[in-house]
Order: structure tokens, then sequence, then C-alpha cells
């Protein structure tokens, strides 16, 4: 749990982040999103006090995170920044160890942490354990500066635009294996992004901030659906959001009883992604394949399209 109680910071009279409260749940993925100079990068770096609050309380599990030595809390915290923040002169392995080393681990037990979190982020080690970062890919670079974040077990990571140097499908690519190893570790989540579409994909709930304030917090689904001011409706995007609210539902929960002719779609597929698949192919209905492999009924366009519109 991280309690985020009336933080506050200034710099003279200007308050960056201003009287902001919120509550995030243990293995969870929190975002927050805001344009560029909403305070968004200074709230996620007052959790592990790499900036000091002007004001307010900043508690995990309970414990005020001022009550604990900047380098200590640094260490029990992962952190991760946009262009992953590697170690050139180092090695594949000695950056995954770097907070092992820090924190006086024996030898044996950081040579068996880094290769459980290279196989874990599916970098064999012993093809990339001796590679330094300029012989890795983007997307390997970015697999690396989590992996070293988590070495240490951390129960809190911290993300600041981890995906935005990435092209396109390597940024998808990045986006589902971090869901994924979040959804195996447990690991509880706080993620900056600018981007609306991101937060909508990997977030529990969305914290939405502008000049400093927060606006809303609160699930992805009701943001959408609900915003609490103009800017949120700006910022969600009037035109995209059914298309949004249609990649948060599985295609199980939209099956109508009957018979399609095609190619089946996964039961477990989004909503959004059915309708680009009925639409491509030109086809009013398909048919639903359960997790057994089992027809259970099919998912039509008419269905799909009243969906989006419903929140509206």
């Amino acid at each position: 749990m991280i309690e985020i109680e009336g933080i506050t910071k200034r710099y003279g009279d200007t308050a960056v982040v201003d009287d902001v409260s919120m509550a995030i749940e243990p293995h969870s993925i929190a975002v927050i999103v805001g344009t560029s100079g909403s305070g968004k990068t200074t709230l996620l770096r007052m959790i592990n006090r790499l900036v000091e609050p002007t004001s307010g309380a900043i508690r995990l599990d309970g414990t005020d995170n001022r009550t604990v030595p900047g380098y200590e809390l640094r260490r029990s915290i992962g952190y991760v920044i946009q262009g992953h923040g590697l170690f050139p002169h180092r090695t594949v392995a000695e950056n995954i160890a770097t907070v092992p080393v820090l924190l006086g681990w024996d030898a044996g037990r950081i040579a068996t942490r880094v290769e459980e979190l290279m196989s874990l982020f599916q970098l064999d080690p012993a093809e990339f354990a001796h590679r330094y970062p300029h012989e890795l890919s983007g997307g390997q670079q970015q697999r690396v500066g989590v992996a070293r974040a988590l070495a240490a077990g951390p129960n809190v990571l911290l993300m600041d635009e981890p995906f935005g140097a990435l092209d396109p499908i390597i940024r998808t690519k990045a986006q589902e294996d971090l869901l994924a190893i979040q959804k195996r570790l447990g690991t509880t989540i706080v993620l900056v992004t600018h981007d609306m579409e991101e937060a909508v994909h990997m977030g529990d709930r969305i914290a939405v901030m502008d000049a400093g304030r927060l606006l809303q917090y609160d699930t992805p689904e009701r943001i959408l659906a609900r915003p609490a001011s103009d800017f949120v409706e700006t910022l969600v995007g009037a035109s995209e959001k059914p298309f949004r609210l249609l990649s948060l539902g599985r295609v199980g929960e939209a099956v109508e009883q009957g018979v399609a002719e095609g190619e089946p779609i996964p039961a477990e597929a989004s909503q959004r992604d059915a309708l680009a698949e009925l639409l491509w192919s030109g086809r009013p209905a398909l048919p639903v394949r359960g997790a057994d492999g089992r027809l259970i009924g099919k998912v039509t366009v008419d269905g799909l399209v009243r969906l989006a519109a419903r929140p509206a």
C-alpha cells in the first residue's frame, strides 16, 4: 500500500505538485498521466525521495518514507527511467546485479538472481550476460533496465516513461511483457506516462494530473465513461473513447447465441481486437472459441458497436 496524503512540492511561489492525495493498492498498477509540466514525474520521485516534498506525507505499508534514510529507501524501491539508464561500461549481468552488490549479497546469490531474471525476461544468460548495453536492441535494453530494478525483489517499482524511447511494435511487446511479469511477481507499480492509450491499457487505476493538481483518480472504465472535467475529457479523446472502452472488455463478455462462419476469435481476446477483425474481414459475425477449444457462440459488429456506444 502506498498512501499519498496532501503532498505538495513548491519551487519558490510555484506549486509543481499541489495537495495531492491518493492510495495505491498492493499488487496493482497505478498510472499517472498528464501533459508536460503537470507534475507527474515530480510526484513519482517524491515516493523514493529523489525529490523531497514541501509538505504532506507518503507512507509505504504504513511507514512514513521520511523515517528511512534516502539511500536505503531507494535501494528498496525499483526505479526505471526512459532510456533505461544502463551503465554503458558494465555488462548486462553487472547492470542487473547493481543493487544486490550494494546490499552486500554474496556472489553465489547474486549469480543465481541474475540468471533467474535474465531467463524471466527471455534473455538467454549464455548469450546476453557478457554483452554491453550498446550491443543490445532498444527492447532488450528496456528489459535489462526493468530486470535491474527488480533484482533485489522490491515490493514497489517506479517507472518514468519507461517505453517512451521504443518504436510502436517493440513498445507494445514491452507493455505486454511487463503486465505478465507484474502478474507473476505481484509487484506494486507506479508508472508515469503522457500517453492515455498506455494508461488505459496498463493501469488498474489512473491518476490524471494538470498544473500540479490531481483531477481524477479512478479505474480506466470510469475515467473513460465519466471524465471528471473538460481537461480529462480532452485527454481521453471523445472520438477515441468508445474504442478504448472496447479494449478493456473481453470477447467472452460479448458472446451472443448462434453460429457464424469464419476463423473463431478466442474468448479472451479484447473486444476492440474482435471489432477490428470483423471490420477487416467484412463479416457481420464470427464464432467465439472458449478456453477449452469449443465454440461458445458468436460475436457481432452490431453487438460490439452497441457496447462501445453504451457509456454515452
